[in-house]
């Protein structure tokens, strides 16, 4: 089953023939999307090149075609039979050790968003694929309350969006998201929530009930208090003014929220790092973190073609600072370095970071959420009857 969901949560949903995947990498602007290539899928055996016979059918993809000419490209919400909920991971620099993430694709179509090359395991590509193709999990939460009540289960504090957004536009219409928090509220299980989305606020009910047994912690994340640089980076995330907007809210109904400053991205928007903090701190934010941009896999080609098109002054000196960072390359997988980067650039902005954060109050105290309340609710009468049969 396929579904079609348009979103008018920008300029418009508008496609282009580059939408097929195209090693060639050719580029077209999408209104109200934020990739402008398609690339291969990095396991296919097979690749289309494209092709002009002489009709200059390709001319409209090369450069910035006007939009207004372009067809419409909706959104494609596609069900997920996996029958899991929480991913697990061991890697030693993040805070977690799972996550559930109820949607993977993500809408908000931000060029940098480090998921994108895992679209690829799903046979899409990470490009406009990845914004406009996306898979949800329509028993997420049933899902969910099995493996928290399997034995032996130890809990600890569970991430909700650590790949994909949990509040990107899909979430208004199948509420998969708020079905997990209130699996986790009758849990009592601590979870922490990433999101760019004032959406967030729609279950401010479920978090200040969490708020107040110490379940949850929210962070917003805010690239850019530039309403038109956040259009062509995250064309249909929230404004930068409504993301401040939130963490207000929250921070009133006494919900623990801060600030991701993520990512940070050289010459591009790494001169608002200070601007950011103090604007989300003004607002209520008492927790910040940062993460310098990281660029695996198909990421690479992707965002330098995205940079040219849209900063073509500026994308060499961009990707200068990006390599002068990496070692030499665009991306450093190791752990321990592919968040903060080194180097005197790395250097200088881990120095800003620090303080901002002592200068505009953020507490740095690694304050944990509680586990020891978590405790196995009574299962539901139907649930009950068919355990007995057992």
């Amino acid at each position: 089953m396929r579904t079609h969901i348009d979103h008018d949560n920008g300029p418009g949903s508008a496609g282009a023939p580059c939408l097929a995947r195209n090693p060639a990498r050719t580029t077209c602007r999408v209104a109200g999307r934020g990739a402008v290539t398609n690339p291969a899928v990095r396991f296919d055996t097979r690749i289309t090149a494209p092709f002009d016979d002489g009709w200059d059918t390709l001319g409209q993809e090369v450069g910035a075609p006007d939009l207004e000419t372009l067809p419409r490209l909706e959104t494609s919400v596609i069900p997920d039979t996996t029958r899991s909920a929480i991913s697990w991971n061991n890697s030693p620099d993040i805070g977690f050790d799972r996550a559930v993430n109820p949607y993977r694709g993500c809408e908000h179509g931000c060029i940098y968003c480090f998921a994108r090359p895992t679209h690829a395991y799903l046979g899409y590509s990470p490009g406009l694929d990845f914004e406009t193709k996306l898979v949800f999990k329509p028993e997420v939460a049933e899902l969910l309350e099995k493996e928290l009540r399997k034995p032996g289960y130890v809990p600890r504090t569970l991430a909700l969006g650590s790949n994909t957004d949990p509040y990107q536009p899909i979430e208004r219409t199948l509420t998969l998201t708020r079905s997990v928090l209130e699996v986790l509220d009758r849990f009592n299980h601590p979870v922490g929530v990433v999101t760019k989305s004032a959406g967030v606020l729609r279950d401010l009910d479920i978090l200040t009930s969490m708020a107040q047994r110490n379940l949850v912690r929210v962070h917003l994340s805010i690239t850019t208090l530039d309403p038109r640089l956040a259009r062509v980076m995250e064309p249909r995330a929230a404004t930068p003014a409504r993301r401040l907007q939130a963490i207000a809210r929250l921070a009133e109904a006494r919900v623990p929220v801060g600030v991701l400053v993520a990512p940070m991205i050289p010459a591009l928007n790494d001169a608002e790092m200070e601007r950011i903090m103090q604007a989300a701190a003004a607002a209520g934010a008492r927790h910040a973190g940062y993460i310098l941009l990281r660029l695996p896999l198909e990421l690479r080609q992707m965002f330098e073609d995205w940079l040219h098109t849209h900063f073509p002054d500026r994308g060499r000196h961009v990707l200068s600072l990006i390599r002068q960072s990496r070692g030499g390359e665009l991306n450093d997988p190791r752990f321990h370095h592919r968040m903060s980067g080194q180097g005197a650039y790395a250097d200088i902005l881990r120095q800003r970071f620090a303080k901002a954060a002592s200068r505009f109050g953020y507490d740095e105290t690694d304050r944990h959420l509680d586990c020891t309340r978590f405790a196995l609710p009574e299962a539901a009468p139907l649930e009950a009857c068919q355990m007995s049969l057992f």
